[in-house]
């Protein structure tokens, strides 16, 4: 440990004689998503980046749902959510983050069907997101239409704003993932 910084040794060189030292920094990909998420959306509702929309307390969340959450926090989780699974497979679009939100839709009698979430919250969350700066669209191409030009995007991604944030929540939790997850300490 160097000035409470996790460091690694590794040998550089043809022979392994030299040997190199560098500060490893804890990341969103180290934390378990049950301990990162509430901290993330602990940090963006102290900043206020994030706020619920007034429909937010009737709105179910997806198909399979019966009823709206419960939760008075919901809305802060579900975008700290959301700007984990960006940050971890970015660029990533609306679709893809809906069918990865849904769950099983109950046909009755029928088989169970793929239910896909909410795209109105997923695409309001992360247009609050992008207005904090903390995600960005990744332009592709341009079309020709009978309009006139059109811009195509990939999807968003996270920007070096967001990254750092991601980041310094993953560092700052990183002592209680270890006390619940012992394994993740050799890593």
């Amino acid at each position: 440990m160097l000035n409470g910084c996790l460091t690694r040794c590794f040998h550089i060189g043809a022979d392994g004689r030299k040997g190199a030292w560098c500060i490893t920094m804890t990341t969103v990909y180290d934390i378990p998503a049950d301990i990162f998420n509430p901290a993330l959306a602990a940090a963006m509702a102290d900043q206020e980046a994030v706020s619920m929309p007034d429909w937010g307390q009737y709105v179910k969340t997806a198909v399979d749902r019966e009823r709206p959450p419960t939760q008075t926090d919901w809305w802060y989780l579900r975008t700290a959510a959301i700007l984990r699974k960006v940050a971890r497979n970015g660029p990533v679009g609306v679709t893809h983050l809906a069918q990865a939100f849904g769950g099983k839709k109950d046909n009755g009698v029928m088989p169970n069907t793929p239910g896909v979430a909410s795209r109105h919250i997923i695409r309001t969350a992360l247009q609050q997101l992008e207005e904090a700066g903390l995600v960005e669209k990744v332009p592709t191409r341009e079309v020709e239409t009978d309009e006139g030009k059109v811009q195509l995007y990939a999807g968003r991604r996270i920007t070096p704003d967001g990254q750092k944030l991601v980041d310094n929540v993953a560092h700052s939790v990183r002592g209680v993932a270890e006390e619940q997850y012992p394994g993740l300490s050799k890593y």
